[in-house]
């Protein structure tokens, strides 16, 4: 059986990816920031659904030793892992962090904020996957990133923070795909752009879209599994659009 790993199995791509996978036929290991599945009203049936099919386990990205303790608890489980998609992200908040329109929206918590989400959280992943990555079978290492993340494709500017922490993303992304070709190389690490999903990373933003371009959470995960699934080794370190193709640096 493939055992896959999710990280923020909570949220609209997290569950609709858990479960995709749970419904063909892997083994899914969740990550949710709260205790467990107690919150969570979809987690509760896939885990009434699916049964031993699927653990769910309390891991907060922002903070080293959950991500650390989370990884103990998960080498009792299994002693390899096919899969990690970290469906985590953080463009805004209830806190006061918003996309900058312009230099003055600025500030320095924020910046902190989005980058220990977006940036620093898929490195300290990557850090303690390593061990049940590094076996014979074919692995994924892979993040959500953002096309916003694209220096080359930065036409509008603004949203500072959330473009600077992808683009630092992105190059962790290609930094480890090349220390995993040395030390896991059945390893391919990539980022995944999901396109515009109907969560609540992007209701406040979607007024202005144009008809079609809005995807479903249960869309965006099948095109995501689709791109994973037809990935090569020689695509590791890229980032690629749910469409599969490749967003350039």
């Amino acid at each position: 059986m493939t055992y896959a790993l999710v990280i923020g199995a909570s949220g609209g791509i997290g569950i609709a990816m858990t479960r995709l996978l749970l419904e063909r036929g892997n083994r899914v290991i969740t990550t949710v920031r709260g205790d467990n599945t107690k919150n969570n009203d979809h987690l509760k049936t896939l885990h009434e659904k699916y049964n031993a099919q699927i653990v769910s386990l309390k891991l907060d990205v922002t903070q080293q030793q959950s991500i650390e303790t989370a990884f103990t608890e998960i080498q009792n489980l299994t002693d390899h892992l096919h899969l990690v998609i970290n469906c985590t992200g953080l463009l805004h908040n209830g806190e006061g962090l918003q996309p900058e329109k312009r230099l003055e929206d600025v500030n320095a918590d924020n910046l902190a904020g989005s980058f220990a989400v977006n940036a620093t959280a898929p490195l300290l992943i990557a850090r303690y996957a390593l061990p049940l990555l590094r076996h014979k079978e074919r692995s994924v290492l892979s993040n959500i990133s953002a096309r916003v993340g694209s220096i080359s494709d930065n036409r509008m500017g603004g949203w500072y923070a959330y473009r600077a922490a992808k683009a630092a993303q992105n190059m962790i992304t290609k930094t480890i795909a090349i220390e995993l070709s040395r030390r896991s190389p059945n390893t391919i690490c990539v980022g995944l752009h999901p396109g515009t999903v109907d969560t609540g990373l992007s209701q406040p933003f979607q007024k202005n879209l144009k008809p079609g371009q809005l995807t479903t959470p249960e869309q965006s995960a099948q095109y995501l599994y689709d791109v994973i699934s037809g990935l090569k080794h020689n695509d590791s370190g890229k980032v690629f659009a749910w469409d599969g193709s490749e967003i350039l640096p």
